[in-house]
């Protein structure tokens, strides 16, 4: 199996953005080292945890500082763009960096309804059409449409369509696309969804055969004690998501879960959170079952520990590729993790 990873660059202290690129370079360039297939950046908007929401200029750096990586767009949320304007900028990156430019493609803006609207001022009341949309980005990479791209034309760029439900599942098969789906958050329609994909599946000229990739977060250490101990930080960061913190930057890890459960502040109402639409009923009063749900395709431990997980995985759904996200926050350890997943994984390749 194919192992890539998905940063979305998250911030640890006020004025913290320098840093947070910078490691988003090291780590890049580590995952080329350590044999890492792709390397994703997530855009999002109004959320101060992350520095990401100029997907396409943190691309271009990462290429720009690495060498032989798939690098590309976690992706690009095509309701707060024009497919032109994405043709033009993602055109561009093939230009200048051939053959390892990867276009994935997101149905939802990313963010919640206000950010969306200033995002999109007049054109925010248009029909946004995801199918319509993607078919129209790849007739400015194929440059079959009345209007031309520069450099967009004849760019042979890859696309992929993201999905955190069932709805892009059937998408994706009918367009012939590798599909990936956002279960390193949304795990709950995971199985139903790949079951979708892979069944209605009709082969296309991109690809003769499904191909999918699975989200997942993984915290890797010399002990599961440690790997524990670092884990805590997304339970912290998913627990700020849910009760409408979001605001927060990422925070510490702690001794304990229990230290985070023992006197939290509790959800008052539900929070904007593009990607997940909570429900009231869903959230008040069930803060901990919903960072559980949140999070619970997550592997944590040591190497054979995270290597048994995976095992049983791949009992339950057939993916070809995992993404790996990781909120850790010393980099030394969150490097350290990385590296001993990609040991994992070849170990299970032997």
């Amino acid at each position: 199996m194919k192992y890539s990873i998905l940063n979305l660059v998250p911030i640890k202290t006020e004025d913290g953005y320098q840093k947070a690129y910078q490691e988003m370079v090291d780590l890049a360039q580590k995952a080329e080292e350590w044999g890492y297939t792709r390397y994703w950046i997530a855009e999002h908007h109004n959320a101060k945890i992350f520095a990401s929401s100029a997907t396409q200029l943190l691309i271009e750096k990462t290429l720009d500082k690495t060498k032989t990586i798939q690098v590309g767009s976690g992706g690009v949320m095509l309701p707060n763009h024009t497919p032109y304007i994405v043709s033009e900028q993602y055109g561009m990156l093939e230009r200048m960096y051939p053959g390892r430019v990867n276009l994935g493609l997101g149905r939802a803006p990313g963010t919640d309804i206000k950010t969306a609207q200033a995002i999109r001022k007049e054109n925010f009341h248009a029909q946004n059409n995801f199918e319509n949309d993607i078919e129209e980005l790849q007739g400015y990479f194929d440059d079959t449409l009345n209007v031309h791209a520069y450099p967009a034309a004849g760019a042979d760029i890859p696309i992929y369509i993201l999905g955190s439900s069932t709805d892009s599942a059937h998408l994706a098969a009918k367009l012939g696309l590798p599909y990936a789906f956002a279960s390193h958050f949304a795990p709950a329609q995971l199985i139903k969804a790949v079951k979708i994909y892979q069944d209605e599946f009709k082969p296309s000229r991109f690809l003769d055969k499904p191909y999918t990739i699975v989200g997942i977060n993984a915290y890797l250490a010399d002990t599961h004690e440690e790997a524990k101990y670092l884990s805590t930080t997304q339970t912290q960061q998913m627990l700020n998501i849910v009760t409408g913190q979001g605001e927060k930057l990422l925070p510490k890890p702690v001794e304990s879960e229990d230290q985070i459960w023992h006197d939290y502040i509790k959800a008052r109402y539900v929070p904007n959170f593009g990607p997940v639409a909570f429900e009231s009923e869903d959230i008040i009063g069930r803060e901990k079952a919903i960072v559980k749900e949140m999070g619970a395709l997550t592997v944590i431990g040591t190497k054979e520990e995270v290597k048994e997980q995976i095992k049983r995985l791949s009992l339950k759904v057939h993916f070809d590729e995992l993404m790996v996200n990781t909120y850790i926050y010393d980099e030394k350890k969150w490097l350290k993790s990385y590296k001993m997943f990609s040991e994992v994984i070849n170990d299970l390749n032997k």
